[in-house]
């Protein structure tokens, strides 16, 4: 009884914007805007009514996607000649008008006495039904129920109130969505995607029981846990976040992570310079050439992690100095010998120190903090301690992937592309086997350049095409294992097509609204006209006048708030400041 007094005060102090018109439908209003609202800004704002269904009182929300001036005395052509002429049509011009606006559904609630519960639109009411604008309180009360579960990235998009999200963990049990899914994050650079992204991170550092991997290939991420000074406005403080939220974090780099694969090696010397300085093209000759080194060395019982010693280097030449072994990757005795001259004029030690040196470190395990691939993926999936017992909060994995990190080693495009798929292989066996052991993993991975990581043109490097494959093949088959995914990228159209087609929560930043990016843009929304004129209203954050008054603005499609269970885009402005975040989500950093 105290809600419905509460909401009935709220309903009486909101302010009128129109009535329903005609026509009118389930999932679109017309609405006639009142003469005392012409002059408001009304595109963006959240909206609201009051009306009964089957005996209950219902409130039904959405966006003004769209306003319209009509003058129907002023579409006659003789009067429209003579504005032409006068400019004005005394007492037509001006006082003839109406503005008529569209409003998009996006939810209902139902009084069922004991509070309110989600519903629909099973009928259209009558038209002077009543249109005000919305604002946190009302959306607060209707939402009393779930506030825990609320989390706030920003205001709806042209309006006032918060615009209330929901991050639920992919296990069962309070705030849990009982599956994992995955989520998409898309828009140009200088959108805001990887500041939204962080955001969304901080919604998931809630749940203790959570896991979550961040796969960053340009260390994006690395530098805010590792609290490194960066550029930007919002420089959020992830690695306090995620303390005030009693989680563990590992930051682990190209410096520190163990290679721990013979074929790793195999595939890294045959991208590397080594073979390039011996005159060996890419090519047959120079993949046979490290598979007879890799299985030789192998045969004679080096281990990996002492590939970096100068023995292992030597007797790596004395087998490309063997005549015999030659003969399995050159079969003409002329391509032999310049390859024998050329290995006689080299210098044993340039070799060593300059090309042998930073590929063989990679495997290296005697290095601070080092870790395999394996060992860390194990440590932040597990669910139980060192001793057996259940952990009461779970950790967060941070692999900084990016080239400022690969001083002395050997690092290319090609090589964070292998490592990417051993650490992607270790993370798709390490789920399976907790699955076969019957446990969720209840775990979210992150991906930044997705784009670039699964492109939906096969790649013509072999290493990034087998990247590709297992990030499609994740995307079809984690999700049972209660492994997640959100993927960040600067296009849509060129991220591969399964991996969109599995998405289930999306955010679109600016910079989608122009050719291939906004047909693939237009297919996701359903086709929804009046939602993608909106999102195409979205303005340039770097057109601001300075940097406080940036808007990075998004339209987000599917279950992420409890304001949108019809299944109709959302549209929302992310926090440009730090502190509006915290603040709006209760974080004491």
């Amino acid at each position: 009884m105290a809600e419905e007094l509460n909401i009935n005060k709220i309903i009486d102090a909101a302010e009128r914007i129109g009535t329903i018109g005609s026509p009118s439908s389930t999932k679109e209003l017309t609405l006639d805007i009142l003469g005392s609202a012409v002059e408001k800004k009304l595109v963006g704002e959240l909206a609201f009514f009051k009306y009964l269904q089957d005996g209950m009182e219902n409130y039904a929300l959405g966006q003004i996607t769209d306003v319209e001036l009509r003058n129907a005395w002023l579409e006659d052509p003789t009067m429209r000649s003579l504005a032409r002429q006068r400019g004005q049509v005394n007492p037509i011009s001006g006082q003839q008008d109406t503005h008529l606006g569209i409003m998009t559904l996006s939810a209902v609630f139902a009084n069922n006495g004991n509070g309110y519960e989600p519903s629909i639109l099973g009928t259209v009411p009558q038209t002077g039904t009543n249109i005000q604008l919305a604002n946190d309180e009302l959306i607060k009360t209707l939402l009393y129920q779930y506030q825990q579960e609320i989390f706030y990235l920003g205001n709806v998009y042209g309006s006032k109130p918060r615009l209330p999200l929901w991050f639920k963990h992919f296990d069962t049990g309070k705030n849990g969505a009982g599956e994992a899914y995955h989520l998409g994050i898309f828009g140009k650079t200088g959108s805001g995607k990887s500041v939204l992204a962080k955001m969304v991170l901080t919604a998931y550092m809630r749940y203790p029981k959570m896991a979550i991997l961040v796969i960053d290939p340009q260390g994006e991420f690395s530098k805010d846990f590792r609290e490194e000074v960066t550029t930007g406005q919002f420089k959020l403080p992830l690695k306090k976040i995620a303390d005030y939220n009693g989680k563990e974090t590992f930051v682990i780099s190209v410096k520190n992570l163990v290679l721990d694969r013979w074929e790793l090696f195999e595939e890294i010397l045959y991208e590397s310079l080594f073979f390039e300085r011996l005159s060996v093209p890419y090519g047959e000759n120079r993949a046979l050439a490290c598979n007879v080194i890799r299985e030789r060395l192998e045969r004679q019982n080096f281990k990996l992690e002492n590939l970096y010693e100068r023995k292992t280097f030597d007797a790596a030449w004395e087998i490309l100095s063997n005549t015999d072994v030659q003969v399995e990757f050159y079969r003409s005795e002329a391509s032999r010998t310049r390859f024998n001259n050329k290995l006689i004029a080299s210098n044993k030690d340039d070799f060593f120190n300059q090309y042998w040196t930073p590929v063989t470190k990679l495997f290296r395990k005697d290095r601070e903090n080092a870790r395999t691939a394996d060992s860390a993926l194990t440590w932040l999936l597990s669910v139980e301690d060192k001793e057996g017992n259940q952990k009461k909060t779970r950790p967060m994995l941070i692999i900084d992937l990016s080239k400022e990190q690969a001083e002395g080693l050997y690092w290319t495009e090609k090589i964070q592309a292998l490592v990417i798929k051993r650490i992607l292989d270790g993370l798709n066996y390490t789920a399976e086997q907790f699955y076969k052991g019957g446990k969720n993993l209840n775990t979210l991975v992150v991906i930044d350049e997705a784009h670039r990581l699964a492109p939906r043109e096969t790649p013509q490097n072999e290493s990034e095409a087998r990247v590709r494959s297992v990030l499609v093949d994740a995307a079809r088959t984690t999700r049972k294992y209660g492994l997640g995914w959100l993927f960040i990228s600067q296009t849509l159209s060129s991220l591969h097509k399964e991996i969109i087609s599995q998405l289930r929560i999306n955010f679109f930043g600016f910079g989608l609204s122009m050719g291939t990016e906004f047909m693939a843009l237009k297919e996701l929304a359903g086709g929804d006209q009046n939602a993608l004129k909106l999102y195409q209203s979205f303005r340039d954050p770097h057109s601001a006048f300075d940097s406080k008054s940036r808007q990075y603005s998004f339209m987000t499609i599917g279950p992420v708030s409890p304001l949108s269970f019809a299944g109709t885009p959302l549209f929302f402005t992310a926090f440009n400041e730090v502190q509006q975040l915290l603040d709006a989500n209760n974080i004491r950093v």
